[in-house]
């Protein structure tokens, strides 16, 4: 396992789509549920510290290949201590947040896919279209997770992906495009499941040669998939502009000027805007949120 402080919460929320994500779980006694679709099969995770130890149970055909994981899950390939803090705001977060390591899951179609519904909608028409497509068409996880009265579920396979109806991607709010996107991304998942084996660079290539899978999508994955320290998102709504304000003083920085106030933490990029939006240092929002369209009212 990691050595040093760990924060559950920090290190795998990430991996959470939303409150009701019916394949993660936070629960009151500080544990951390996931139900995952592994190599070997659905799978439940449950992980929780105690003490200075961090204990793992899990259940199902995916169990031994969790377990397997679940260093890398809680960033023992991460090296956070290659970071060197280059302004007050990002050194002020990283003292605050010492228990922050980069997760590796080694999947990426489950990262894929709610990335892909994530793609220029607000963020509670993605969670509900996540919520509603998984509860429908994946299954219930393996182990206690998957009873009473609010089970967790595994992701569709991808195959069942590939059978979901149309009417059932309207139903979720989900528009034509993203869900051609994701129907042509599963129809390779072996290909881009094999991504997890590359240089974060070269796994980036290939989802980007999945026609919808851009640069952002991409990242997103990658974040996720590989523990990818110098990945930064780029082609969102706001980030440039929190990262802008942060470093700069500059609410309106885009993408490019982004990349250059980021230059000092060449190789640890996505960690620097991770402790940037952890700081709570952001401009008064002024951009009009993104008008949320049910599609699946029309």
């Amino acid at each position: 396992m990691p050595e040093g402080p760990l924060d559950l919460g920090l290190v795998l929320g990430p991996l959470r789509r939303g409150p009701g994500d019916p394949t993660f779980r936070a629960t009151a006694d500080g544990s951390v549920w996931r139900a995952c679709r592994t190599p070997a099969g659905p799978g439940t995770l449950r992980v929780r510290a105690d003490g200075g130890e961090v204990l793992g149970e899990a259940w199902g055909p995916g169990a031994r290949w969790l377990l397997d994981g679940l260093p890398a899950l809680l960033g023992a390939s991460d090296d956070p201590e290659a970071f060197v803090p280059r302004h007050r705001v990002v050194a002020l977060a990283r003292h605050r947040r010492p228990g922050l390591r980069l997760t590796r899951t080694g999947l990426v179609l489950e990262s894929l896919i709610p990335s892909v519904l994530e793609q220029k909608v607000t963020a509670d028409e993605a969670y509900r279209a996540w919520r509603l497509l998984v509860r429908r068409f994946g299954e219930p996880a393996p182990g206690p997770a998957g009873l009473g009265e609010r089970p967790m579920f595994v992701m569709p396979a991808a195959r069942t992906w590939a059978l979901v109806p149309s009417w059932e991607w309207h139903r979720a709010g989900v528009d034509d495009k993203r869900a051609s996107t994701i129907l042509r991304a599963v129809r390779v998942a072996p290909r881009l499941e094999q991504a997890v084996g590359m240089p974060a660079a070269e796994a980036r290539a290939r989802l980007e040669v999945v026609p919808g899978v851009g640069v952002w999508t991409s990242a997103e994955v990658v974040q996720r998939s590989h523990g990818a320290a110098d990945e930064v998102t780029v082609g969102d709504l706001h980030l440039p502009g929190i990262v802008g304000w942060a470093l700069a003083g500059d609410r309106h920085a885009d993408d490019s000027e982004m990349l250059r106030l980021l230059e000092p933490y060449a190789g640890q990029r996505h960690r620097a805007a991770r402790l940037i939006l952890l700081s709570g240092v952001a401009p008064a929002r002024r951009v009009p949120k993104m008008p949320r369209v049910d599609i699946g009212s029309l």
